[in-house]
């Protein structure tokens, strides 16, 4: 198998995983590096069929490609300690960041000898062919997308320069995620302001769907909303690059650390709950 076919992948979390369960299914060889990670990762890992590397250093030293799948506020890191390897290889960063972190993430590999593609994952870790993209863009987007033909995450070439398939993840994460934000703030002030039952009964007359997406926004994000924070901020920094407001996902930020408490934890908090817990900070 040539080296081209060596992918690491850097990290085996849920996204991470069926971003791994493609590249094998599609007949790559990954490799992951079990140093410093949890024993979730281990599981997640070997039932993927990944060789365990060990360490970052002999993952650059086997690897061809290198994909990043990690929470955003780590991408720049991640990033990081793969240039100072001096990594020739081509690393594709699959973070949820705004453009211009693309674009500095991407000279910092270029500047170590590397090549670069930017990526962008939209819709679910569920595994199921087709529930998810993987958008690539840059001069080796075409190459990536080879090593991603089968298995459940689809990758679909932009036709952009580094920065695009960033800027189409931020622009639909900005929505998806931003407008759940939205609706679970509306929702604590209503308790706040006792007339949360009166905004369900006028939402089921004149809005009929609008009471359940309050309610997924929740059950859906409580346990994940650590992750947001960073994509979030990553949000906020995109729109003012672009000359617009970024208060809107300076918000939405500050609400889902409100919600890290619920990392890991083993079923998500009631709507109740995850709305006093929204409202904590209240009057200080």
């Amino acid at each position: 198998m040539s080296d081209a076919a060596v992918v690491g992948l850097l990290h085996p979390g849920e996204m991470g995983s069926a971003v791994g369960a493609t590249l094998v299914a599609s007949g790559a060889r990954v490799l992951w590096a079990s140093a410093g990670r949890g024993a979730q990762s281990r599981e997640r890992a070997a039932a993927l069929g990944l060789e365990d590397a060990g360490s970052l250093d002999a993952l650059t030293r086997q690897a061809g490609t290198i994909l990043s799948v990690a929470p955003p506020h780590a991408a720049v890191e991640v990033a990081r300690e793969v240039a100072a390897r001096g990594y020739r290889g081509v690393f594709v960063d699959a973070n949820a960041i705004a453009p211009g972190t693309t674009r500095d993430i991407a000279r910092l590999i270029q500047e170590a000898g590397g090549r670069f593609v930017d990526g962008g994952i939209i819709g679910p870790a569920n595994r199921k062919p087709g529930a998810a993209r993987i958008y690539l863009s840059g001069p080796e987007a075409g190459a990536v997308k080879r090593l991603l033909e089968k298995g459940p995450v689809m990758p679909v070439v932009l036709d952009g320069p580094v920065g695009a398939a960033s800027a189409l993840k931020i622009a639909y994460g900005g929505w998806n995620k931003g407008s759940q934000a939205l609706l679970m703030a509306i929702r604590a002030f209503a308790v706040a302001e006792g007339v949360d039952e009166a905004l369900l009964a006028e939402w089921a007359l004149s809005q009929p769907d609008v009471p359940a997406r309050s309610e997924r926004a929740v059950n859906d994000n409580a346990r994940k909303a650590w992750r947001f924070v960073g994509e979030m901020e990553q949000d906020a920094s995109a729109l003012a690059q672009a000359g617009l407001p970024p208060g809107f996902h300076e918000a939405a930020a500050d609400l889902y650390q409100r919600l890290a408490g619920y990392k890991d934890t083993a079923t998500p908090p009631s709507v109740a709950e995850a709305l006093a817990e929204l409202l904590k900070r209240r009057g200080r």
